[in-house]
């Protein structure tokens, strides 16, 4: 009898995670790659930091798979995942080599979320996002082209459609980005931020205590709000919304909506409004034999009006569990249930420093310069993996532990 195999698609949070843990529990029964062959699949060659891509620097947001798997004995493949047929338990793939299948004996399904993109003209063309790697390195060389174009007020302004986490922080980092590049360019212009949603309020999930933080970091660093509209079109000249006003920008940033991998819908079960696969509380997609899921492709009840949050607090502690779980499930072990008591949101807020709350009704914690350390430990080293790439460090992370709430600073 050959190895068995456990094939992982998706080398983001959950996806790594659940490589990882996969590997130490195959360790820990005393099992080696000739019993148990774990693959992940990715469309790159990276683990990426996606929820830094915000950022002005992205020279540490993207760690090579290779240095994080191959010490541990974890093949991976560079190809894209096309289809999934859980009947023959088989995932078609399509790589630079062409077209290929791969049977498994357990499966999860880590293919992440990505961002709504309604079809409105030219958001493809002249639109920017931070969704993956690659757009946010798309919109880092559109900012810094600016100073060699035509100077004009629409030049210096820039539109972030979406008011939610990812849209506040991206904006609240663009007035010092923006005048940054212009003193390299030894110019001095007005810059403006406008952050736009179809909301009336910015962050409306945040709370009662956060909103007036928020509100006070985006007028303190010269933010303006346009709320309650929507958007028909996006052009090289800016945006225009359903009531016909346009705002002139050279720059107009996606920032509204998420949603599971599209790949969800390969598997004959209803999904929730974000196209999450329903799971139990040992990441066992329900109704399909032998498939796992872990991160923004998995809904997972917590508590009462509550379930999973597509984000990296939940993808990693979901991709550990769901890891150790299939190989326990593939060899008769017991499972874990997975456990999420804890919710907490550390929001960046730019130079202005940062928000942390507790709780799903996001009790303020913490706010300004002590909050941005805390968001600093979290993004530089909470949710980086051992980069010593030292095989009993990377196993060692993979315990299928729910990390403690992260620590509140002076």
């Amino acid at each position: 009898m050959g190895a068995r195999k456990l094939l992982v698609l998706g080398g983001g949070f959950a996806g790594l995670w659940s490589a990882l843990a996969a590997a130490r529990q195959r360790d820990l029964l005393g099992l080696g790659p000739e019993a148990l062959a774990i693959t992940l699949v990715n469309r790159d060659g990276f683990h990426s930091i996606r929820v830094r891509n915000y950022e002005a620097d992205l020279s540490a947001l993207r760690i090579s798979l290779q240095d994080l798997l191959m010490p541990v004995g974890i093949q991976w493949l560079e190809a894209e995942v096309v289809g999934l047929d859980a009947s023959t338990r088989t995932v078609a793939l399509s790589s630079k080599a062409g077209p290929s299948t791969l049977a498994y004996d357990r499966l999860v399904l880590a293919l992440g979320s990505e961002l709504r993109r309604p079809a409105f003209p030219c958001l493809v063309e002249h639109g920017f996002d931070v969704d993956t790697y690659n757009g946010a390195l798309r919109l880092q060389g559109h900012l810094q082209a600016l100073p060699a174009h035509p100077d004009s007020a629409e030049l210096w302004t820039v539109v972030v459609v979406g008011a939610g986490l990812t849209g506040i922080e991206l904006a609240t980092e663009l007035p010092a980005r923006l005048a940054a590049l212009q003193r390299a360019a030894g110019l001095e212009r007005p810059v403006r931020v406008v952050l736009a949603d179809h909301g009336f309020r910015v962050g409306s999930d945040m709370g009662a205590d956060a909103q007036p933080v928020i509100e006070e970091a985006l007028a303190a660093l010269g933010i303006e709000t346009c709320l309650g509209v929507s958007v028909a079109a996006i052009t090289a000249a800016g945006l225009t919304l359903s009531s016909g006003e346009v705002i002139g920008a050279a720059t107009v940033i996606w920032c509204a909506g998420m949603q599971a991998s599209p790949l969800t819908g390969e598997l004959p079960l209803e999904r929730d409004r974000f196209g999450r696969l329903p799971v139990d509380e040992f990441l066992r997609i329900q109704g399909i034999d032998a498939v796992f899921a872990a991160g923004d492709c998995a809904w997972l009840p917590i508590e009462p009006g509550h379930s999973s949050v597509m984000s990296c607090q939940h993808s990693r502690p979901m991709g550990r569990f769901a890891g150790h779980n299939a190989v326990c499930d593939l060899f008769g072990q017991p499972l874990l249930p997975l456990q999420l008591p804890g919710y907490v949101t550390v929001l960046d807020l730019g130079p202005w420093g940062a928000l942390y709350t507790e709780g799903w009704d996001r009790q303020l914690v913490s706010r300004g310069a002590a909050a941005k350390q805390t968001k600093q430990l979290i993004n530089r080293q909470r949710i980086v993996p051992p980069l010593s790439f030292d095989p009993a460090a990377l196993l060692a992370a993979a315990a299928p532990l729910v990390q403690a709430p992260p620590p509140v600073l002076d």
